[in-house]
């Protein structure tokens, strides 16, 4: 479990991340969420470190936006 400032980084990371990406692809922002949260328990806390953790991710994707 993350305190509450470190909610509110993966949050604003994942939104900063996601901001170009629909609401309704749904697998692609889960995909990048979920490796966001992976990285933040892995240790990766720093906001910069997250923001590159979400961008790979969001390039690999599975969504039809591209």
């Amino acid at each position: 479990m993350f305190d509450t400032a470190t909610t509110a980084l993966l949050r604003a990371v994942l939104d900063e991340v996601c901001a170009r990406v629909s609401q309704r692809e749904i697998s692609a922002r889960t995909h990048v969420a979920s490796k966001i949260l992976e990285a933040a328990t892995g240790g990766e806390v720093s906001p910069e470190g997250l923001r590159l953790v979400g961008r790979d991710a969001l390039s690999q994707a599975p969504t039809m936006w591209r």
